[in-house]
């Protein structure tokens, strides 16, 4: 088990977003503003960490954390057409307008992009979020493109591939260049067809846009991509837009996977 202090130490961006209402984007700008006080000190550099044991002020108004409330999971339903992001510069619709003021505080674990929708974790945890976002646990897709799945991208999805151009599929202005894409855990093929196919993938990441960089090479774009399972957790039959609370058989899955990999066990 690691050491308290290194448990506990938080990016102050991400401390003051998950126990304020403000952004990690805003945060930041309240930093360089001068206007965050750590231990009586007014700290401006962005790399700040800082504990709950910490005193941090926004101004006069103390930012706390409580050290004994027992964190929560949720799982969201996300819709396609929201943002995972607290806040939009465009001003498109979040994930937190349909969540409420209940769950503003709540970080998400990884990301759906905008076109994407399914199965959202979020949690007032930080530790937890960090153990799941950064952990191998299964994730599952149900994924539709326009062509045909071709011998090349089973080959692909079965013994991985490594490429120094993967900017198809991604993000205009990603920095993220080259990429190497680990072999799927599996996937069958509902439908193929030459003009559109189906098919259910499992993979163990799942960052930067990796599904639709991965097609993308093969000339096919996702025209649907959902999320139905994280870790064993799944959708089930939560109707799109709405969200629900871990079951006891989930929470205590959830605590055994914490346990094994040497997380917060102290936290439930």
């Amino acid at each position: 088990m690691r050491k308290e202090e290194e448990l506990e130490a938080v990016r102050l961006n991400k401390f003051l977003s998950h126990n304020s209402k403000y952004s990690r984007r805003e945060a930041d700008r309240l930093i360089e503003e001068g206007k965050v006080k750590v231990n009586g000190v007014v700290v401006e550099n962005l790399a700040t960490k800082v504990t709950v044991n910490d005193e941090v002020h926004i101004n006069k108004t103390p930012i706390k954390e409580d050290k004994n409330k027992m964190p929560t999971v949720i799982i969201y339903n996300k819709p396609k057409g929201e943002i995972v992001s607290k806040k939009d510069p465009q001003g498109r619709k979040t994930i937190y307008d349909s969540l409420g003021k209940r769950y503003a505080h709540f970080m998400s674990v990884g990301r759906l992009d905008y076109a994407s929708e399914g199965l959202l974790l979020l949690s007032d945890s930080v530790q937890i979020v960090d153990a799941l976002m950064h952990s191998n646990l299964e994730r599952i897709y149900k994924i539709k493109v326009n062509g045909p799945i071709g011998p090349k991208v089973e080959s692909a999805m079965m013994h991985g591939l490594e490429l120094e151009d993967a900017t198809d599929g991604a993000f205009k202005g990603s920095k993220i260049r080259s990429m190497k894409f680990a072999p799927f855990l599996g996937y069958n093929i509902v439908s193929n067809g030459e003009k559109f196919s189906k098919i259910k993938v499992s993979i163990n990441e799942g960052k930067n846009r990796e599904l639709r960089r991965f097609f993308a090479h093969f000339g096919l774009d996702i025209l649907d991509l959902k999320r139905f399972e994280f870790g064993g957790i799944s959708l089930n039959n939560l109707p799109t837009g709405k969200s629900r609370f871990l079951s006891k058989e989930e929470y205590r899955n959830l605590r055994d996977f914490l346990s094994q990999n040497e997380e917060d066990d102290r936290s439930f």
